[in-house]
């Protein structure tokens, strides 16, 4: 037994964009997450923010086991639904107000976006730099690749795309149980 690798859980960042162009998508993806992430998912230890124009941490909502009570509480605690996307400043304040709590070398981030940010994409790319050297992968989730010729015309996306692992699609629920397949394993590993 003492020669056996001790396998720990992966811990779990998420971040998640509540922007009026994602509007469409937060309800399901907040409640997939929910449940992806739990304890006895294969996840350790989890933050999850959701940002827009500001980052807001979710991590207390998602401590309730009922979905419904998740959706309630994360409602409650986000005051820029639907509004703009300000990546980069989100990134900012995580690194300066939760980073410690958060990213380890172990972390798994899933970013949960379409990349239609509005900073400016040398402050993007510094701030996703620091999160690529502060954690393991870094998984772009965007429900915008459902489009066989996406190519977004944001200058933010671009960022994302050299900065993520990979780009992962997740628009309905195929893409989700293909996801989920991928974390288990990712998990698991």
């Amino acid at each position: 037994p003492r020669r056996q690798r001790l396998r720990q859980p992966l811990p779990v960042l998420v971040l998640l964009d509540i922007s009026g162009s994602m509007e469409r998508y937060v309800r399901l993806l907040l409640a997939f997450l929910h449940a992806a992430t739990a304890p006895g998912s294969g996840a350790g230890r989890r933050g999850v923010f959701a940002f827009g124009t500001a980052l807001t941490d979710l991590t207390p909502a998602f401590a309730s086991q009922d979905p419904d009570a998740m959706l309630a509480r994360a409602g409650a605690a986000i005051a820029d639904y639907a509004g703009g996307t300000r990546l980069a400043a989100s990134l900012a304040q995580l690194r300066t107000q939760h980073a410690r709590r958060l990213v380890g070398r172990r972390t798994l981030v899933l970013l949960v976006s379409d990349g239609l940010a509005t900073d400016e994409p040398a402050a993007l790319a510094q701030e996703l730099a620091w999160l690529r050297r502060h954690s393991a992968r870094l998984l772009w989730l965007n429900p915008l690749l459902r489009f066989a010729a996406y190519a977004s015309p944001a200058r933010g996306a671009a960022e994302l795309h050299r900065a993520a692992d990979a780009m992962l699609a997740v628009h309905d629920l195929q893409s989700l149980q293909q996801l989920a397949a991928s974390l288990a394993e990712v998990l698991r590993a």
